[in-house]
């Protein structure tokens, strides 16, 4: 599970830096890229392994020390997505001040982790000694931070979430309760901190607790900030899907008019594998197919009707029309008597595209069944 954790931050932060590449001066996307960076640099750190990896060359406790300022500068440029969403001017000018927050509070966390011997620094959060000061202003002012940076993001999160719609609003509420539940966690973990420092005990089960709130309050944040843009990829696929689906079922229909009239048929944009998968090679096979089938039906649909049946053809049920349709391109050239104004078959009831690709698929399917 952390494996997969961490390979999806990477992914994100290669994906957002490629982003940023082509926007550079793109002040929200830059503020996102960053707080990825930020997570995904604090992510192995807070591993066994990573943790002990540090340790060894720098010193006892600086693994620790860096995740921290990394988790700081987190949510510190997730507080400058919001403040340049809003307004860039003024988003700018309050992101600098807050940048002078941030590195006033790395710095004095910095210089009270290195004023203690490495040994005193040693453990977590549950069982450092919070009865030295600089141990106790290490956790606490980095709570403290954190508790104001996640809560103004939260503000920002759930003002967002009012003023928009399905399916944003929802992933924003999601992502509001999230920061919200992160702000909390981290206050009672600087109550803690205030309770353990003036030498009393917080019961291991509240500790445990309250640290099951901030996994979870992380988790729904993740879920929320993604929950928009893969019920859109969804969509999307549900969408591609279909497309070939119906450019598949649309074969037989499209085969037998470009037989006829093979100049209805038109150039393909490209012709590489590649683009037989893409999203956008399929929609634009799709279109064009539908386009061509519609050409040749205009084109042969003068052979069609007989004198006395007049517009009734436009009502003709699919397998009948199938085989008109067949037939008409048989003896087209061989004999048959001089074709009229064309006339529209196949039209749908519903004035919409849909229902006219509908109609398409029907007589295809019709003509795939006589075959």
């Amino acid at each position: 599970m952390t494996g997969v954790i961490l390979l999806g931050l990477a992914a994100a932060v290669v994906w957002k830096l490629y982003q940023w590449s082509r926007a550079p001066y793109d002040a929200p996307l830059r503020s996102v890229t960053l707080c990825l960076l930020s997570a995904a640099l604090s992510y192995p750190l807070a591993m066994p392994g990573g943790a002990s990896g540090v340790d060894t060359v720098a010193g006892h406790g600086t693994a620790k020390l860096i995740q921290n300022v990394l988790l700081l500068l987190t949510v510190y440029f997730l507080m400058c997505f919001y403040l340049y969403s809003a307004d860039e001017q003024a988003g700018r000018v309050r992101a600098r001040r807050e940048a002078l927050v941030v590195a006033a509070v790395a710095v004095a966390i910095t210089v009270a982790a290195v004023s203690v011997p490495h040994s005193v620094f040693a453990g977590s959060f549950s069982t450092a000694d919070m009865t030295i000061p600089q141990i106790a202003f290490f956790y606490g002012g980095a709570g403290l931070y954190l508790m104001y940076a996640l809560g103004v993001a939260g503000r920002w999160t759930h003002r967002y979430a009012r003023m928009s719609g399905r399916p944003h609003a929802t992933g924003l509420w999601m992502a509001a309760i999230g920061l919200g539940a992160m702000a909390v966690a981290c206050a009672v973990r600087a109550v803690f901190v205030a309770i353990r420092w003036s030498g009393g005990t917080v019961p291991e089960a509240l500790m445990t607790a309250v640290a099951f709130l901030l996994v979870v309050s992380i988790l729904m944040f993740v879920v929320g900030v993604t929950y928009p843009g893969a019920r859109a990829r969804i969509t999307a696929v549900r969408l591609w899907l279909r497309r070939r689906r119906d450019h598949r079922r649309l074969a037989p229909l499209w085969r037998l008019l470009a037989e006829a009239y093979p100049e209805n048929v038109l150039r393909p944009a490209s012709s590489g594998l590649w683009d037989r998968w893409r999203a956008r090679g399929v929609h634009r096979r799709y279109h064009r197919r539908i386009v061509e089938c519609r050409d040749g039906l205009v084109d042969v649909s003068p052979h069609l009707a007989d004198a006395s049946e007049g517009a009734a053809v436009l009502d003709l049920p699919p397998a009948v029309l199938a085989h008109r349709l067949r037939h008409a391109v048989d003896t087209m050239g061989k004999g048959a008597l001089e074709p009229r104004s064309a006339v529209p078959i196949a039209v749908p009831k519903e004035d919409n595209r849909e229902a006219d690709v509908r109609q398409l698929i029907a007589v295809s399917d019709a003509l795939r069944l006589s075959a």
